[in-house]
């Protein structure tokens, strides 16, 4: 009988135990589950705004689309060339399940004919050197060439410091462009 009562006092024991635990070290696990649901939901939401930029219509190697997510509010910005795009972009980030708003920064780049005679000659430099000319098969072009007043920005990705000096190179050699800023990311870095 001895033994019954011990068992019986060891769970009356425990069970008045249970409830005295600290709080934090009971709500541990559920607040790193909560944390990791939190950089899943906001990893797929990241990765769904990028697909639904990419997959704008009138989206090219001139604009340059960026944003960041801060909880259920996007931030949009980057350059374009044609003002639907800069509205098609908001509308569809806007129609994302769990966006509740959009901040939309996006510069139109100002209509001239020259910065579009400069498009057209980046591109035949950039894309037609033989080390660069693999990234223009992709549906959109990870090199982004803007061209605000002669100016010219290089936005993207490229596989390594070697791709990323020759696009600069390649773009200073352009005649009648005034400056070249280089913000291509090398992926392995």
């Amino acid at each position: 009988m001895t033994k019954g009562l011990r068992a019986l006092f060891a769970v009356v024991l425990l069970a008045t135990l249970i409830p005295a635990l600290p709080n934090s070290v009971a709500a541990q696990p559920q607040d790193e589950k909560k944390q990791r649901n939190e950089a899943k939901y906001r990893e797929k939401l990241s990765k769904e705004v990028r697909h639904q930029l990419v997959m704008l219509p009138w989206y090219s190697v001139f604009d340059n689309l960026a944003y960041q997510v801060e909880g259920d509010k996007v931030i949009l910005y980057g350059q374009v060339t044609r003002p639907v795009l800069k509205s098609d972009a908001e509308a569809a980030v806007k129609s994302i399940e769990g966006v509740a708003s959009v901040v939309n920064n996006i510069e139109v780049l100002p209509l001239s004919p020259m910065d579009d005679q400069l498009r057209r000659a980046l591109i035949r430099a950039i894309y037609g050197e033989a080390g660069l000319s693999r990234y223009s098969v992709q549906a959109v072009p990870s090199i982004h060439i803007i061209v605000k007043n002669g100016n010219v920005t290089l936005e993207g990705v490229v596989d390594n410091e070697t791709d990323k000096n020759l696009a600069g190179m390649r773009a200073n050699q352009v005649p009648n462009v005034f400056s070249v800023k280089n913000n291509l990311v090398v992926a392995a870095s």
